[in-house]
């Protein structure tokens, strides 16, 4: 029975107008609550520790469901799975602040028990410090979880296609070897790589030349995305 039904307070006997406007009356309440009804059915139900979003890749919206799931968790400590899931994704979406946050609010107890945890931060450490190979690395190191391994993979994949637009902006030729550490991958397969984008590489002094991207659009006001951009450029030439 719904929780919201009034029918039980309802005399027994009522004129038949009376009666006819009473049962208008309570069906009308029923289809206000019924919203209600369900929204609270929803709430108490079991959340999932993978949800459908991320085999479809929309980690967007699987990070908008686990800041959620963390702030309806009870007591405000959210499962080790739920931490673990969302570290991961702020780390895709290169959201060090909230990534440090979260790592110093989660209880030192669930960080010693699931090592996992651990291992997620120690990729987010070599990100903050703009260490491409050790991100390749850390990432290599640990046996990733269900959950996390795609994660993980996209990061991989989305820290390669960043260190190729750094390159070819701060770079007018680079060595093979720097280059290869730089984007994860073997000499060889950093030279195939280029090559199929276009770039330029001469086998004769192992030097690879970078094609100059295309200038993006001029805009008066710098916003967060171009501040981080610069960010990243002048961390890059420093390493």
């Amino acid at each position: 029975m719904n929780p919201f039904t009034v029918d039980w307070l309802a005399p027994r006997s009522l004129p038949v107008g009376v009666s006819v406007v009473w049962s208008l009356c309570a069906r009308a309440r029923e289809e206000v609550a019924a919203p209600f009804a369900h929204r609270l059915a929803a709430k108490a139900a079991p959340a999932r520790a993978m949800p459908v979003a991320v085999t479809m890749g929309d980690y967007g919206k699987l990070l908008e469901q686990s800041e959620t799931q963390e702030l309806e968790a009870p007591g405000g400590i959210a499962t080790p799975q739920v931490y673990s899931q969302l570290l991961a994704l702020y780390l895709l979406h290169n959201d060090m602040n909230n990534g440090r946050y979260l790592w110093k609010r989660i209880p030192q107890a669930i960080k010693a028990a699931n090592p996992e945890l651990a291992a997620i931060w120690a990729v987010g450490q070599r990100i903050w410090q703009r260490d491409f190979p050790g991100i390749y690395s850390a990432i290599a190191a640990y046996q990733w979880s269900e959950t996390i391994l795609p994660v993980m993979e996209s990061l991989r994949e989305s820290t390669r296609r960043r260190a190729y637009g750094l390159v070819a902006q701060a770079y007018t030729s680079i060595s093979a070897e720097d280059f290869a550490s730089f984007v994860g991958y073997s000499v060889e397969e950093a030279v195939k790589g280029v090559v199929s984008h276009g770039w330029q590489a001469d086998p004769n002094t192992r030097m690879i030349m970078p094609q100059k991207p295309d200038p993006p659009p001029v805009s008066l006001v710098p916003n967060e995305q171009q501040l981080a951009r610069l960010t990243d450029y002048v961390a890059f030439l420093e390493n």
